[in-house]
């Protein structure tokens, strides 16, 4: 009896390391666990998703989405005069983490203003949930606290208004459908 639970230790140990060696993770990161945020809600997905940490939805203060990996890229935006940098989570992170399952989001702003985005540009793009701009965590009157920005400089076809008008500062939710 004493050689079963070491075998399911060895297995689930060499999962750990196969899912590791295949540049996984080896459990979902702490962030993304099925769970209440203890801070305040600053992001709510619905929709097609298949993790939730509440009914219908998943919730993410701002903690779980900066223990998520960041990313940052400084970028020229046609609403500043100078360069600025982003930073904060890929947009495809935070897709997968509520393993989003659609074709398209319809992200939504704190003023109910709504854009969508084919879910592809996630996939071919790093789209940041920015959740700071040169450093600095945004204002509601920074655009902020949240804004789903593409990095503009990186390929010329992002500087068309197709994706400059796909970018939603103050973003409050995203529906995956």
């Amino acid at each position: 009896m004493r050689a079963l639970p070491h075998c399911i230790g060895l297995a689930l140990s060499g999962l750990a390391t196969l899912a590791m060696a295949q540049g996984l993770p080896a459990e979902r990161p702490q962030a993304v666990k099925e769970r209440q945020p203890t801070q305040a809600v600053v992001l709510t997905v619905t929709g097609q998703i298949g993790r939730h940490n509440a009914p219908q939805q998943f919730l993410w203060s701002m903690a779980m989405l900066e223990a998520l990996p960041q990313h940052s890229f400084t970028t020229m935006t046609p609403w500043a005069s100078q360069a600025l940098q982003f930073s904060g989570p890929l947009l495809r992170d935070v897709l997968q983490a509520v393993d989003a399952r659609g074709q398209r989001l319809v992200a939504r702003a704190l003023n109910d203003y709504s854009v969508h985005i084919p879910l592809q540009d996630a996939q071919q793009h790093d789209m940041l949930v920015a959740t700071r701009m040169n450093g600095q965590a945004m204002s509601v009157r920074q655009r902020g606290p949240l804004f789903v920005v593409y990095p503009f400089d990186s390929k010329p076809e992002l500087k068309s208004s197709t994706y400059i008008e796909r970018s939603i500062w103050q973003l409050r939710a995203i529906e995956v459908q």
